[in-house]
């Protein structure tokens, strides 16, 4: 019985090791084909992946630049930049017409002065003895006059007498002759005083003259911008006396003659002109532009500087703006109306194609073209009155194979 029960054991387990490598080999295909499409997957997204960076990668690098609204910028547009100074155009060192001493003066730095106003007195005493010796010379060539005319006047009574005489037989020709020798010295020397009279005239006029010149007055309206001398110091027209003499009471400049001087390259005078617009920034105010024109170019050059002076009209009067301030000139190459339209972008963005002018719009790896209407130039900028919206991006300077729908990537994130 023992023996038959272990029979029937060993034979149970041969039928269930049977079964399961019949099950096992049932079962192998399926797992081996889950095992395939796994990896046919990942080598599907893996190829993927690869072809994707492989192809950004292998894309053409461009660099771009962004249309600016033409209104926005129209104050920074400019055919030409360069720097000079205010200037006044009106501008005295005011002096005496004579050499004398300084006993008064009646100005001060900063001080506003109307034309003819007096700025100082010299030492006038000299002045006015010449003008009395000029008086008092006038009334003794009068008195004179007065004095020859009663004498002449009864001369002339003697010629007459002597010649009534004479006609009569009753005197000698001689003495009617003497009567009228001494009448018609009396003549001359009456006809001499009177001119003496005129000459005493003109000798009071050059007295008072010299009189008036010991007041110093201002030539024209303007402010006092240094006083040079001071009470009791020699003041001369000319430099006589070395450094002891002063040869100005001050410096007087209307501020309505401002006007700006600017030093252009002569390589680039051809970018300005008579009555052209500019924009000038004054140094010590960079935010605040003032509006102007060119009045003249200047028709001579400096040859140690290779430059040509050109002078430029303030048009806003202001008092912050005074003399030797520095200041920056945006030559403007049109008017603000023809240069506020469109969008400006750089020359080199501009592809210029049988007659036509095109470009590169950017748009999300890609680029498209576009044809463009140009407007002005200005330096490196181009204006494109239509075709391009502000905001957008042109490429710059494309390379070549770089065309409509050519995908590209940015050489700067954004």
């Amino acid at each position: 019985m023992a023996e038959q029960r272990d029979t029937d054991r060993a034979q149970l387990v041969d039928r269930l090791r049977l079964d399961r490598d019949r099950s096992s080999g049932r079962s192998a295909p399926a797992s081996s084909r889950r095992r395939l499409l796994a990896a046919a997957a990942v080598l599907v997204a893996g190829g993927g992946l690869l072809w994707f960076f492989t192809g950004v990668k292998e894309r053409p690098v461009v660099r771009t630049a962004v249309a600016r609204a033409a209104a926005e910028v129209a104050g920074d547009t400019s055919v030409l930049d360069a720097s000079g100074y205010v200037v006044a155009r009106l501008e005295a060192t005011v002096s005496s017409k004579i050499t004398g001493k300084v006993v008064e003066v009646l100005i001060e730095e900063g001080m506003r002065v109307e034309a003819g106003a007096v700025l100082a007195r010299l030492d006038d005493a000299e002045a006015k003895a010449q003008l009395s010796l000029a008086k008092a010379q006038l009334e003794a060539a009068r008195t004179e006059v007065d004095v020859l005319r009663a004498d002449l006047a009864q001369s002339e009574r003697d010629y007459a007498r002597q010649e009534s005489l004479a006609r009569e037989k009753v005197a000698a020709m001689q003495d009617m002759e003497r009567a009228r020798a001494a009448r018609d010295t009396l003549r001359a020397r009456l006809a001499n005083a009177v001119q003496q009279i005129q000459v005493a005239e003109q000798s009071v006029d050059v007295a008072q003259v010299q009189l008036d010149n010991t007041v110093v007055r201002a030539p024209f309206s303007g402010v006092v911008v240094e006083t040079a001398a001071m009470p009791g110091e020699m003041i001369s027209p000319i430099s006589a006396g070395g450094g002891f003499t002063r040869t100005g009471i001050g410096t007087i400049v209307d501020m309505n003659s401002l006007e700006i001087e600017v030093d252009v390259n002569e390589s680039f005078i051809g970018r300005v002109t008579a009555g052209q617009p500019v924009e000038a920034t004054l140094n010590a105010y960079p935010d605040w532009k003032i509006p102007g024109k060119v009045i003249a170019v200047i028709p001579t050059a400096d040859r140690s500087k290779a430059t040509i002076k050109v002078r430029v009209a303030i048009l806003v009067k202001d008092p912050r703006i005074v003399p030797e301030m520095g200041v920056r000139v945006a030559f403007l190459g049109a008017d603000r109306e023809a240069i506020a339209r469109g969008v400006w972008i750089p020359n080199e963005a501009v592809l210029s194609e049988g007659g036509s002018s095109a470009v590169l719009v950017y748009d999300n790896g890609t680029v498209r073209r576009r044809p463009v209407t140009l407007g002005e130039s200005a330096q490196n900028d181009r204006q494109v009155l239509s075709g391009v919206a502000a905001g957008e991006r042109v490429v710059v300077s494309p390379g070549e194979g770089i065309g409509d729908g050519s995908a590209v990537r940015l050489s700067e994130p954004g």
